[in-house]
């Protein structure tokens, strides 16, 4: 059975960092997708960042350069790393992980999507101004 269990997040001003972790047990292809999505009330749903297992990286353009996502294999830790955090990223943020190869923008796409087979619980980072 694979379970995604989230940890971090919480509350922040302006200009602050948080990192998000994202525990994936149960999983064991060797090619997936992984990546973080959020939701925020009256917003639409935003892909934030994709990884897959050739390294294949792709940030949404609002958050590039601020935000750095991870995975520590030995682990089987997926991160998420908010640095210089704005008002607008107050979200509710997701993990999801799929298995399959979707050709590196493909892996994105499918995160945006919030259709990736398996998602974590979700958890809240709030961002005041």
């Amino acid at each position: 059975q694979v379970q995604l269990e989230q940890s971090g997040g919480g509350s922040v001003q302006t200009g602050g960092s948080l990192r998000l972790s994202c525990v994936v047990s149960g999983f064991t292809s060797s090619t997936y997708c992984l990546g973080w999505f959020r939701q925020a009330p009256g917003k639409e749903r935003e892909g934030v960042a994709a990884i897959d297992d050739n390294g294949y990286i792709k940030y949404a353009d609002s958050v590039k350069g601020r935000f750095t996502v991870s995975k520590d294999n030995a682990k089987n830790t997926l991160y998420l790393q908010m640095n210089s955090l704005k008002p607008e990223d107050t979200a509710l943020y997701y993990c999801c992980a799929t298995a399959g190869q979707f050709g590196g923008s493909g892996c994105y796409t499918l995160v945006a999507s919030g259709r990736s087979p398996y998602q974590g619980q979700g958890t809240q980072v709030t961002v005041s101004s």
